[in-house]
């Protein structure tokens, strides 16, 4: 009777290890993306970056509102694909000024 329990107590743990491990990719690839979009790099590019970061499969969603840009990393967490369950994270991040060279 305590085996059964022990082992959906593990598996509940690994579980929860993972979906934790893939909010922390998240954040990491929001936060990179973030800092991309706001060097005004291409949009493709800033797309690129983040989704190399960020779990597999996950969704990326870039967008700008006057001077600030908003990156948005949407993602399953790995071994629950078939629950309606997902991890988000968004950064935002003060667009850069180009600032010509004083002499």
């Amino acid at each position: 009777m305590v085996l059964p329990v022990l082992v959906m107590f593990a598996m509940a743990l690994v579980w929860g290890l993972l979906v934790v491990a893939a909010q922390i990719q998240c954040v990491d690839a929001a936060r990179t993306g973030a800092r991309a979009a706001a060097r005004q790099d291409p949009a493709d590019a800033v797309v690129e970056v983040t989704r190399r970061t960020a779990p597999r499969d996950a969704q990326v969603t870039v967008s700008r509102e006057g001077d600030q840009v908003r990156v948005t990393v949407v993602a399953k967490p790995p071994t629950l694909h078939g629950l309606p369950f997902e991890v988000r994270e968004e950064a935002v991040a003060s667009v850069e000024e180009t600032v010509g060279a004083e002499g």
